[in-house]
């Protein structure tokens, strides 16, 4: 541990221990870098979270990551009222659900087991940009890094000291978990009962939706608000608590608000520098701190991972004098990103924009091409379809859904 007079130097110093400055971590570790991880919780943490990774995981974490997994998800339910819904089948999994505390301590002991040095239970207070690096009090010590990461989710407090003026909204979502029940009921049983099912309902919120995740011992659920104003999370939770058949007779424990850090951009100015930067002299931010955040759906883990890797991949290179700059990590980010963002907030718009009876319209007036948007959508989280191409085809199968969606076209 540091001593407050004398101060322990770092090449780099990861704020937070989640899954993208684990992932950051491991790569910086990896590459013979020292790394301090400062993490103000003590894991395994207990975390209420949906935990849904999509099955594109697979491709950027090793095959390991699979033994803190709790169940694969084969089957999706898209519902928009308590009586009509639309299923997708897959003998490829959709996603893998996690628990939080399970999940996020395997990437920090991976992380340790590459090299890195990791103080849990301590608290950054405060950060001090210098010449050469960046100086860290917390609640037990005082470091210097020549470079620091935020992986300190959505309140950053690396984001808050080191990038004034950010100002970027989140958005509401209230979780709860239900334990001893894995399985959801669900109207229309599949020819396959072995697959596991997961509920995405758009009848659970005005401008959002509700989600029922299956875990091995007990379901996640939950309803996030993704568009500005008339936001009324509690509301729509009870409702959908109430009204979604396949929670009928359930007992659901009072849920736990938090901000989902979606990506936005500044609104109203072309061109302007999308989420107000994430890097800042010797400052970087990764994960929900950086709002690298899918705007439609609000996945956040599997971009937290990858943001990690793209910013440890930057960072040895500057700090190991390859010619890099740390402003090559957000280079990478919107050559990944950022195109895929900028059409999932188009779809947010036109998703969630449009009355649910529109929804319900569509669906019965063009239900095979509305299906095979569906079909597509869930391609897309297997790696097989990107946001991009989804659009291009959503565009081309649903003419009334392209019409509202050009009227709509974000500046």
């Amino acid at each position: 541990m540091s001593d407050r007079s004398s101060p322990s130097w770092y090449d780099v110093i990861v704020v937070g221990m989640g899954p993208a400055g684990a992932s950051t971590a491991h790569e910086l570790s990896q590459a013979g870098l020292s790394v301090l991880g400062l993490e103000k919780q003590t894991h395994p943490r207990y975390k209420v979270c949906g935990g849904a990774l999509s099955a594109r995981i697979d491709h950027i974490l090793p095959p390991e990551f699979k033994d803190v997994v709790e169940e694969s998800v084969h089957r999706l339910q898209f519902s928009y009222s308590p009586e009509e819904s639309y299923f997708v089948e897959s003998p490829e999994p959709f996603a893998f659900m996690v628990m939080r505390s399970r999940f996020d301590k395997w990437l920090m002991t991976r992380a340790q087991r590459s090299g890195t040095e990791v103080h849990e239970a301590e608290a950054v207070k405060t950060l001090q940009p210098l010449s050469d690096g960046v100086e860290v009090t917390t609640t037990k010590g005082r470091y210097l890094g020549r470079v620091v990461v935020g992986a300190d989710g959505a309140m950053s407090v690396v984001a808050q000291q080191l990038f004034a003026g950010r100002g970027l909204r989140n958005i509401p979502a209230l979780e709860s978990e239900i334990f001893g029940v894995s399985e959801i009921r669900e109207p229309l049983l599949s020819q396959n009962p072995g697959l596991k099912l997961a509920v995405i309902s758009l009848n659970a919120a005005k401008k959002g939706y509700g989600w029922i995740f299956p875990k091995r011992d007990g379901l996640s659920i939950g309803v996030g608000e993704f568009v500005r104003g008339d936001s009324r999370p509690k509301r729509s939770f009870q409702q959908f608590s109430e009204e979604e058949p396949s929670l009928a007779g359930l007992t659901i424990p009072a849920p736990v608000g938090h901000p989902i850090p979606v990506y936005n951009r500044h609104p109203g100015v072309k061109g302007n520098k999308w989420n107000g930067g994430l890097v800042h002299d010797r400052a970087v931010l990764v994960g929900d701190a950086g709002h690298l955040v899918d705007p439609l759906l609000g996945e956040g883990i599997l971009y937290a991972v990858r943001s990690g890797q793209l910013a440890g991949a930057s960072i040895v290179k500057f700090l190991q004098g390859e010619q890099g700059t740390l402003e090559d990590y957000e280079h990478a980010i919107l050559r990944e990103f950022a195109e895929e963002f900028r059409i999932a907030s188009k779809l947010n718009r036109v998703v969630y924009g449009l009355p649910r009876s529109w929804h319900r319209w569509l669906g019965r007036t063009f239900p095979v091409p509305y299906q095979q948007v569906l079909h597509r959508y869930c391609q897309l989280l297997q790696g097989r379809e990107t946001y991009q191409t989804l659009w291009a085809r959503a565009m081309h199968k649903i003419n009334p859904f392209g019409r509202a969606a050009a009227e709509m076209e974000m500046p």
